[in-house]
């Protein structure tokens, strides 16, 4: 069974709808009890850095996400502010998140007319170092982002993927059972329920 974590900043529903449409069991749960006895879990998130980290801290999710992630070492997958929340630190409230990864969230800065922010739309992976969530992934399969901060991976060996928009920043990474993307795979069509899929098959 995967959990999808609901801490009140996510569209819960698309993630599940996704899941849902390739045959894979899944639950939204805030509960503790759901959380620790998931197979997966997905940290979904749209929304502000800060916020998110005082929902998890106020609903009593962050220790459980802890027990669950760090002892129990259960596959966890974030999704956009979700991914972010794994990070040390981020310029969103000058706020620290949980700390799971040596990477820090950081706000897209850009001369005036050069580039929208936040980045919204449609861009393909550059694939860094190969993971089995980004099997038969290629090139031309374009995923949907919609941010306006970006991570930073100080150990490039985490990083599985780089986009590019205005610079290069991290798309998706992984560090041992800590899975994150930046981009929507659950608003990606096909190739992001292809991630979905391989994720659900970690073991």
């Amino acid at each position: 069974m995967v959990v999808i974590i609901d801490y009140g900043m996510g569209n819960l529903r698309s993630v599940q709808k996704a899941f849902e449409r390739i045959k894979v069991p899944v639950k939204v749960s805030s509960n503790t009890a759901d959380i620790l006895s998931a197979d997966k879990l997905v940290l979904p998130g749209v929304g502000n850095f800060e916020k998110g980290m005082n929902n998890l801290k106020e609903r009593n999710i962050s220790e459980a996400l802890n027990q669950a992630v760090l002892i129990n070492r259960k596959p966890i997958l974030g999704i956009c502010l979700g991914m972010q929340l794994m990070t040390e630190f981020s310029e969103e409230g000058n706020c620290d998140g949980l700390g799971w990864i040596d990477a820090r969230t950081q706000k897209f800065v850009f001369q005036s007319g050069e580039l929208k922010i936040p980045h919204m739309g449609w861009n393909n992976l550059f694939i860094n170092n190969f993971d089995s969530i980004c099997k038969e992934v290629k090139s031309d399969h374009f995923f949907y982002f919609v941010h306006s901060y970006f991570i930073t991976c100080k150990d490039e060996s985490n990083i599985i993927s780089e986009t590019i928009y205005g610079i290069k920043f991290v798309s998706s990474f992984r560090k041992d059972n800590i899975y994150g993307c930046q981009f929507h795979p659950e608003k990606s069509h096909d190739a992001g329920l292809l991630l979905l899929r391989n994720f659900a098959l970690i073991t």
